[in-house]
């Protein structure tokens, strides 16, 4: 099918109808009115050889088909909304836009209070909207990163895409303040025996860390597994545990938690924190902007050791 034969107005209207579930809201939600709305839908199931909405007691039911659809609807929307809002030129101090931005939230921890600054002095008008990732968007890398501006995530886990760097990180094992057997230092050994605070522990979504820890032939015995690397220090602290946390994150934490950070007793790869984003973006002047902002912030974070 070609793409010029398609009217592109009946993907908004689909996106509102597969939210809605109602053919009046779905109208409201996008400024049509009942009819126009009801002429999509009736255009929608030709084209689909689908009813899409099939009413129910009480109101209307997705069809399978329908229910398949609304994930690439939404990615769709949102990579035709960032095509269709790229500007030529762009002036950081009268610009009134927005950017999404996905993240683990230990990159919001360390990024968010000078990104926040800088935004607030150079584009006052700009909104810069956060979302944390999930194990989900880890496993659809490709198609988290057509739904935002930019993906925050360390390498090791994306190719093929353009990314600034932002900071370097290390890897540091945590433990609680007061733990009954681990002294100064940790082992392989205890690794090996201790329970464990991990971070998603799923095939396709870990931190480079564990991984490198399993190369070693130590399978941690995960007692609980989160997908928060900020509420770690609570889930070792006043317990046996050990997890594996960034020394900038674990840094924020001191004080906070009963919690001890400890060298890890292997050699672990450095992290390099970046900023990702899809080749549609490169030549949008207020993406470059942004990506510009990000690095700046990037140093900051750096030069702060």
């Amino acid at each position: 099918m070609q793409l010029a034969g398609l009217d592109l107005n009946l993907l908004v209207a689909l996106r509102a109808l597969l939210a809605e579930r109602n053919v009046t809201r779905a109208g409201a939600a996008i400024g049509l009115s009942q009819p126009a709305t009801s002429a999509a839908l009736a255009r929608l199931r030709r084209h689909f050889g689908d009813e899409l909405l099939v009413r129910v007691r009480g109101g209307y039911e997705l069809t399978p088909l329908a229910a398949a659809l609304v994930e690439p609807v939404e990615t769709a929307a949102a990579m035709l909304e960032r095509v269709f809002t790229a500007q030529p030129g762009f002036d950081p101090p009268t610009a009134r836009r927005e950017f999404t931005l996905r993240s683990s939230d230990y990159a919001l921890a360390v990024l968010a209070e000078p990104l926040a600054r800088t935004l607030r002095a150079e584009a006052p008008h700009v909104r810069l909207r956060l979302r944390q990732f999930g194990p989900a968007d880890v496993e659809e890398i490709d198609t988290t990163l057509r739904t935002c501006d930019g993906l925050l995530m360390p390498h090791g886990f994306l190719t093929d895409h353009p990314a600034v760097d932002l900071f370097t990180d290390t890897w540091v094992c945590m433990v609680a303040a007061d733990h009954p057997t681990v002294g100064d230092r940790l082992t392989l050994a205890e690794l090996a025996e201790l329970p464990w605070v991990d971070y998603l522990n799923r095939p396709t979504a870990f931190t480079p860390a564990s991984w490198h820890l399993r190369t070693l032939g130590i399978e941690p015995r995960v007692e609980v597994v989160t997908e928060s690397f900020q509420i770690i220090p609570f889930l070792v602290a006043g317990t046996d545990r050990v997890a594996l946390i960034q020394e900038r994150l674990a840094a924020r934490y001191a004080g906070l938690a009963a919690v001890r950070v400890l060298p890890c007793p292997f050699d672990v790869v450095p992290l390099v924190e970046a900023m990702w984003w899809h080749p549609v973006h490169t030549r949008d002047a207020g993406h470059a902007w942004l990506r510009e902002v990000m690095a700046r912030v990037g140093r900051i974070i750096a030069d702060a050791g």
